[in-house]
């Protein structure tokens, strides 16, 4: 099954026009994983339900790593992501990896900002 046969969850779907539970943005926010000083990479599309990003590591299919991200007014968030896809990215290109990242753990404040920065970006 590939990335496309599944929604933002990871779940697999029949419909292709039912793939995502929540809409996805290009949206300006970084991210890197939490506590880890490594520089900020920019998120290629975000939802409520999770992100895409782009790296250089090699990340398991299930794996789950707390990410921070950076957004537009300054503050961070962290929160917990577990790895759904996972696609190697060939020739020139921005990272070794193009990688599916599904929210786990997002405090209910936190998921209000995302919405809003979505919300934002939407209008």
């Amino acid at each position: 099954m590939s990335p496309a046969d599944e929604d933002s969850m990871g779940e697999p779907v029949s419909d292709p026009e039912e793939r995502r539970q929540f809409l996805r943005v290009k949206a300006p926010v970084c991210y890197r994983p939490a506590r880890r000083r490594l520089a900020r990479r920019q998120v290629v599309d975000l939802g409520l339900g999770g992100m895409r990003v782009y790296s250089d590591e090699e990340f398991k299919i299930g794996a789950r790593f707390e990410v921070d991200l950076f957004l537009p007014d300054g503050t961070t968030i962290t929160c917990l992501t577990e790895v759904v896809w996972i696609k190697p990215i060939a020739g020139e290109s921005p990272a070794a990896y193009d990688v599916g990242l599904r929210f786990l753990d997002v405090s209910e404040g936190h998921h209000e900002r995302l919405r809003e920065i979505l919300d934002e970006v939407e209008a």
